[in-house]
């Protein structure tokens, strides 16, 4: 009877490693990827939020922006694009830096306005065309790059590698975890966001595993409350949503309390929208992390942090 039990639970595992490859199979091939086919020039000016802060850093920042791009040899790379304050083009300063690290078949050129917003807020932001990155590599291999910059790039001494950041969504949540804790040169991360992160039995399964107790540095963790990130559903006996909030929970409590972290629920939110609906707090918590805003820092901070009191957001824990 132990035996034929035994023989039933890894059925199931491998059935449900099967049905989840599957549905990421089809889901990178489908255009957008993971949902970014809302991220179209302008897109900011669809979003409203009666919290102030959310809705300030959820639009374009007071910078004017420039690009350049780099070719890579890699050929999931392909080509390294980064946006940047124009400023840095004159001048001595140097600008902190955030890493963004794609969904499920969703390259740089697929969510392009998604980046020069970001930088209008005193960034540079670095992106690839890879559309599979949940094991970290092209990552760390693009952060490799970024680290050796060509000497004669307009980023050349204008980088501040005391302040730099990665971000990731969805599988890209997986990668960007993945990057900072699982390869030698994520110790130059300062900090990290992930919206929706692949669940860790999800990641494993699919071959991104990560573990979040190996995060030292300040981490806010997302998600969305709609079924397609939380289905309802055990995430251990079936497909329970791309980022169950069991799994929030579950990822939360195993970073150590020593570092600060935030974890939160976009309320209605589905899993292809959160990009849209994290990108306020998002840049807040790089603004406070990369450049010790004060203003951006007391969305999370405190008894009165306006996470806690914001309606867009539920499940909200926090230990600063």
């Amino acid at each position: 009877m132990k035996k034929v039990m035994k023989i039933v639970l890894v059925l199931s595992a491998i059935i449900l490693a099967l049905g989840i490859a599957v549905f990421f199979y089809i889901k990178s091939m489908l255009p957008g990827g993971d949902g970014n086919n809302d991220i179209v020039e302008g897109y900011y000016k669809n979003f409203r939020s009666d919290a102030p802060l959310e809705m300030k850093y959820s639009q374009p920042g007071s910078y004017e922006t420039a690009y350049t791009e780099f070719a890579s040899d890699n050929e999931s790379i392909r080509k390294i694009r980064v946006w940047y304050p124009k400023d840095l083009e004159t001048g001595d300063k140097v600008w902190p830096m955030i890493t963004v690290v794609n969904a499920s078949g969703t390259p740089a050129s697929s969510f392009e306005p998604f980046f020069p917003r970001l930088a209008s807020w005193g960034f540079i932001v670095v992106g690839n065309e890879d559309g599979q990155t949940g094991n970290g590599e092209t990552a760390s291999l693009t952060l490799d790059f970024i680290l050796n910059v060509p000497a004669d790039s307009v980023l050349s001494g204008k980088i501040d590698y005391e302040n730099m950041g990665i971000i990731g969504y969805s599988q890209g949540g997986a990668g960007a975890i993945c990057a900072l804790t699982n390869y030698e040169n994520g110790r130059h991360y300062k900090t990290i966001f992930t919206g929706s992160a692949a669940y860790p039995t999800l990641a494993k399964n699919m071959g991104w595993e990560y573990d979040t107790s190996k995060i030292t540095v300040p981490y806010f963790m997302a998600a969305g409350t709609g079924k397609s990130d939380d289905s309802g559903k055990d995430p251990e006996k079936g497909f329970g949503g791309v980022s169950p909030l069991s799994a929030l929970m579950e990822n939360y409590d195993k970073v150590t309390d020593s570092v600060m972290k935030v974890r939160g629920r976009a309320n209605g939110a589905e899993h292809e929208q959160m990009l849209m609906r994290s990108d306020g707090y998002m840049t807040a918590w790089m603004l406070y992390q990369l450049t010790g805003n004060e203003e951006a820092g007391s969305v999370f901070i405190g008894k009165n942090a306006e996470i806690l009191h914001n309606i867009n957001w539920q499940d909200v824990e926090k230990n600063k």
